[in-house]
């Protein structure tokens, strides 16, 4: 399995939001150390996912940047992507790693210890834990955990976890010192008047 970077970033589809002009701004800044979550709203056609999907894997490769799709794995396999991430509502852990073959990289959603240790057991390599503080990206998420529970969900598990939801580099050094291998940001880079510059302060964060 490819080694998995600090900083992810999920890709912004809203309205207004330019999600490949964020990513062209982050990759020369972050290169390898930079993992890129392909998603993509509910509505969105399989098409849509594919062509998204497509020009993140085509920009990563220079930079030797890592490109996961969220939920999508059939599209994640069609663009050759390095593996995908999975929540609560898609595919099992161990069916999705079924998919995706023992090679690839697999995420998995978790918010408390029982969870996060099921979904390693079933074959997840990393773990996104959150939402850590409140976040308006996505629609109907439970409360926050916090660093409390990020430090619950770590101290269970010896994979990567990922801290997200909320995330900016104020927070990070929290949410490190609770034992976040990284963390995944949205709106930290896509809402930055200065993608390039917000990228170089989260990884600053990250690495102090």
């Amino acid at each position: 399995m490819p080694s998995l970077g600090r900083l992810h970033l999920i890709t912004d589809t809203r309205p207004g939001r330019d999600p490949l002009g964020v990513l062209r701004a982050a990759l020369p800044v972050a290169r390898a150390d930079l993992v890129v979550q392909v998603r993509v709203a509910d509505d969105a056609t399989d098409r849509e996912a594919y062509e998204l999907a497509r020009r993140v894997v085509e920009e990563c490769r220079p930079y030797g940047a890592c490109c996961l799709v969220n939920d999508r794995l059939h599209v994640a396999l069609a663009v050759g992507a390095a593996g995908g991430h999975v929540g609560a509502d898609d595919l099992p852990v161990a069916a999705a790693r079924h998919v995706l073959g023992g090679d690839a990289v697999l995420g998995a959603t978790a918010r408390e210890p029982a969870t996060a240790r099921a979904a390693v057991a079933a074959g997840a390599g990393y773990l996104g834990v959150g939402p850590c503080h409140a976040t308006t990206t996505k629609p109907g998420l439970p409360a926050p955990i916090g660093p409390d529970g990020v430090r619950a969900v770590a101290g269970a598990v010896t994979v990567p976890v990922i801290a997200i939801g909320g995330v900016t580099a104020a927070s990070v050094p929290a949410l490190r010192a609770a034992g976040a291998y990284g963390v995944a940001v949205v709106g930290a880079l896509s809402a930055a008047a200065d993608p390039a510059h917000a990228t170089a302060e989260l990884l600053g964060a990250l690495t102090c």
